[in-house]
């Protein structure tokens, strides 16, 4: 069997994101994401809701096994039994995201995606991140924009927490005094100096920093030959 991938370490990064949380939505955007999020009901989350998007509710092969009324839909958000996993433009030290624009938002050098339903999700149900090229550019100091709501703007929302960001480095989380940014796991490949020249703030880095897990072969089986036979994954991420 080939040697483990990149790609295939941030499958099991965003997998993770889901162990053990019983019977809500994942909202995952993005296709490692995805192929995670199904994984993750494959294996050690079987009670997972997972969705077309649409109105219907799927099996990790896209059988439909369930109706998702937009009534319905709207009570799993506001009542924090979902997690999503969305992509962020920016992302700062305490989790702000930003997916509408970059520079002064009255006058923007790009305009993006717009706020979207950053906010209710942020404010909602716990919110990840997922962010395939990790870069100074979108690990900021300072979002141009809050779009996703991070820890310093939300003190007192009921169901607000991000439970992870995972990037083509690493993993980071918020567990710090301050809830800011920190390193929990680095992918094997790459160093803590790495990450470090391609944050633009200083992540809290740990004494010991463990390697992101290994996918199991029974794991490595199903994104191979069930869940991504084809590979999508690497126009995500090549290495």
């Amino acid at each position: 069997m080939t040697a483990v991938s990149r790609a295939e370490y941030c499958v099991i990064a965003c997998a993770e994101a889901w162990r053990d949380a019983g019977e809500i939505l994942a909202s995952p955007m993005g296709l490692i994401p995805s192929i995670g999020a199904r994984l993750a009901r494959h294996t050690f989350s079987p009670d997972l809701l997972l969705t077309d998007g649409e109105a219907l509710l799927v099996t990790p092969d896209g059988t439909v096994e369930g109706w998702l009324p937009y009534r319905q839909h709207l009570a799993l958000v506001t009542g924090g039994r979902r997690h999503v996993m969305m992509g962020a433009s920016q992302i700062d030290r305490y989790g702000n995201q930003n997916i509408s624009c970059i520079g002064d938002w009255t006058k923007p050098k790009r305009q993006l995606l717009g706020v979207r339903g950053a906010p209710v999700n942020t404010l909602n149900n716990p919110t990840s991140y997922w962010i395939p090229k990790h870069s100074r550019r979108v690990f900021v100091e300072k979002v141009d924009m809050v779009c996703g709501v991070g820890y310093d703007h939300a003190p007192d929302a009921r169901h607000h927490h991000i439970p992870r960001v995972v990037s083509d480095l690493g993993v980071f989380d918020f567990a710090t005094a301050d809830h800011s940014m920190r390193l929990a796991s680095l992918h094997p490949g790459v160093t803590v100096e790495q990450v470090k020249e391609a944050t633009a703030f200083a992540v809290t880095i740990p004494n010991e920093v463990p390697y992101t897990r290994a996918p199991t072969p029974a794991e490595l089986h199903l994104i191979r030959e069930v869940l991504d036979p084809h590979n999508t994954r690497t126009r995500e991420v090549e290495a």
